[in-house]
């Protein structure tokens, strides 16, 4: 993002020629580059800095990292559970006979 320029001395000009006199053009002008430049800082403040972004890549890596043993967790989970229902089937079975 780049600054704003303000032209003030077109600015100052512009206002004489409108009727100002010099001093009431000056404190307009000095005015606006107040407004200007607090502008130009607040929008500064929203920008994301190379370590803002680097702090989001690792936040994404390690959320993917916890899906990952999420994955692992609920695979071995439902193996033991078929393992166990077969066992259990098994036995009914054996038992019936």
């Amino acid at each position: 993002m780049t600054a704003i320029t303000f032209d003030t001395l077109d600015y100052f000009e512009k206002l004489k020629a409108a009727g100002f006199t010099e001093v009431q053009a000056r404190v307009q002008v000095e005015a606006m580059q107040g407004v200007v430049r607090a502008y130009d800082e607040a929008s500064r403040k929203d920008l994301a800095t190379k370590g803002d972004i680097q702090d989001v890549r690792n936040e994404i890596h390690d959320v993917r990292r916890e899906i990952a043993d999420t994955k692992h967790e609920i695979l071995k989970w439902m193996i033991a559970t078929m393992v166990a229902q077969t066992a259990l089937i098994v036995a009914v079975i054996a038992f019936l006979k």
